[in-house]
């Protein structure tokens, strides 16, 4: 089930090289082309929606929703072609369809300029300056929708696992450095990245079978599947879908449960050890409760501990005679057996509890370092906020929070929501005694600057148009000869004075708003 994803542009020779690679390793061969031609047999109106997507003007919720249709069937075509059997797929960034599998071998396929124009007046017909324009402009709309498909760069490398010149390289050469790479370990198909996929899959199908059913197909849903659970979330205007969810998903194979819930936005929280009705979880649901979001958890664990580092250990110590004898295996640790045994660090009682109360955006650990985790995050779900919660368990007091830092700091660059420590978000979002004591000394000095502005209110006014007092109080002076000295006194009295108003009259406003829970 290995996949290997070439991104190409136009005559580039990435799809030369994607269907020699293909013959080389006796694997299928899917173009995006092919892809969009079953999506467009589906129903969906992929022509419409590649102009939305290439000339902004024209893009409005409908089409919003045909780009979430079109989404989940490509997904599910590409994990189903996927599961058959090794798969290389040559299109734009089909790797965007599949985050979080780990077994992709991300490429992109570069070609000099000369070549390609040279490849369009061959097999267009084109002179020399048409046929470089038409390179640029479809260079550019594949940008735009890269761009407004995924939200990121098509052309930046960090988006690839590699990127081949093929200027300087023959097509027979490349296609035996992606067979030489493809044999590495990154590479190979473990127990959790096929978990990934299966759960992928069977996210795009439950949201393939809502867009194909009349009584959901308007929806605007989100869906995600964790071990087998599907959490779909919808919007308050679409609560009649409570109880249709589950009929139109039901049947699904390979869905243990149907998990709806109603909401506006995604909360995310991640944290290596949970605890239902901890002071932590009771603020994130008090939190996801006010702004009708649903809660998403991610455990981080390390590398070591994948099921698939804990097989190359076991086979290490002796292989199959250190697997106890009363089960039996096929090859790779039993899934359904590691999820009940392998700790989860409340992982599942958690999901459980935010299942109960209508809450629950799904689950899961992510195993290796930060790059990984934001890898699994799928770009199309609207995050309000990111919560990190007890972290790095293992180092000391002062590495944790350097570390806790660094990947606030990490995940702000990549993730369009704040992030919030857990000790930030108690202050930030509920009211405690820190806000008590803020509120009152303010609203003591809010209520003594009204009681001065009220009770003085000529002499204020004279200063203001100076005249009154403050004119009798500098005749004489230097600021009776120079007028415009005098302006300038007052305007920045009235500077200095507006501001300390405004953020003490602000802060009590607030601490009370934080206090009744209303925001």
């Amino acid at each position: 089930m290995q996949v290997i994803c070439i991104s190409r542009g136009t005559q580039s020779g990435g799809r030369e090289l994607a269907e020699l690679l293909a013959a080389k390793l006796d694997y299928a061969c899917l173009s995006r082309e092919q892809l969009n031609d079953a999506a467009t047999e589906q129903g969906i109106q992929v022509g419409k929606l590649e102009m939305a997507m290439l000339r902004p003007g024209i893009f409005n919720e409908r089409l919003a929703l045909e780009r979430d249709h079109y989404l989940a069937f490509t997904t599910a075509y590409l994990c189903d072609k996927a599961m058959e059997g090794g798969l290389v797929y040559h299109g734009r960034t089909g790797h965007f369809l599949l985050p979080g599998v780990s077994h992709v071998m991300k490429v992109r396929v570069l070609a000099d300029q000369e070549y390609r124009i040279r490849a369009v007046m061959r097999d267009l017909g084109l002179e020399r300056g048409k046929a470089r324009r038409y390179i640029e402009d479809v260079d550019e709309d594949r940008r735009r929708w890269v761009r407004s498909m995924y939200g990121v760069s098509w052309e930046d490398a960090a988006n690839y696992d590699i990127v081949l010149n093929l200027a300087q390289v023959s097509m027979e050469n490349a296609a035996a450095v992606l067979m030489n790479m493809a044999q590495l370990p990154d590479f190979q198909m473990t127990p959790a990245s096929r978990r990934s996929m299966e759960d992928l899959r069977l996210a795009a199908k439950a949201r393939t079978m809502l867009s194909q059913d009349e009584r959901s197909h308007q929806a605007s849903v989100k869906v995600r599947a964790d071990n087998g659970v599907v959490n779909v979330t919808y919007l308050p205007q679409d609560a009649r879908l409570a109880q249709i969810i589950p009929e139109v998903c039901k049947g699904l194979p390979g869905a243990k449960d149907i998990r709806v819930t109603m909401a506006m936005t995604n909360l995310l929280w991640i944290q290596e050890e949970f605890q239902p009705h901890s002071e932590l979880y009771d603020e994130v649901v008090e939190l996801a409760t006010k702004w009708n979001a649903a809660v998403e958890l991610i455990r981080p664990a390390p590398e070591q501990e994948s099921p698939a580092a804990q097989q190359g250990a076991l086979e290490q110590r002796g292989g199959e005679a250190a697997r106890p004898a009363t089960r039996e295996h096929d090859g790779w640790i039993e899934e359904d057996v590691a999820e009940e045994e392998a700790p989860n660090g409340g992982l599942k009682q958690t999901l459980d509890e935010l299942a109960r109360i209508g809450r629950s955006g799904g689950g899961r650990v992510v195993y290796g370092d930060p790059n990984q985790l934001v890898d699994t995050l799928d770009r199309n779900v609207p995050y309000t906020l990111v919560v990190l919660g007890d972290l790095f368990l293992s180092k000391g007091h002062a590495a944790r929070l350097r570390a806790t830092r660094d990947l606030r700091s990490f995940l702000s660059d990549r993730i369009r929501a704040p992030v919030v420590t857990a000790d930030e978000l108690g202050g930030q979002y509920f009211f405690g005694k820190r806000d008590m004591a803020r509120a009152a000394s303010l609203l003591l000095l809010t209520i003594v600057v009204y009681w001065l502005v009220f009770t003085y209110q000529e002499p204020i006014l004279g200063f203001l148009a100076r005249s009154g007092w403050y004119a009798e109080a500098i005749e004489g002076t230097f600021l009776s000869r120079f007028e415009w000295m005098s302006k300038v006194l007052v305007s920045l009295a009235v500077f200095l004075f507006a501001p300390l108003v405004a953020y003490s009259y602000g802060t009590v406003a607030r601490a009370v708003l934080k206090l009744i829970k209303m925001e």
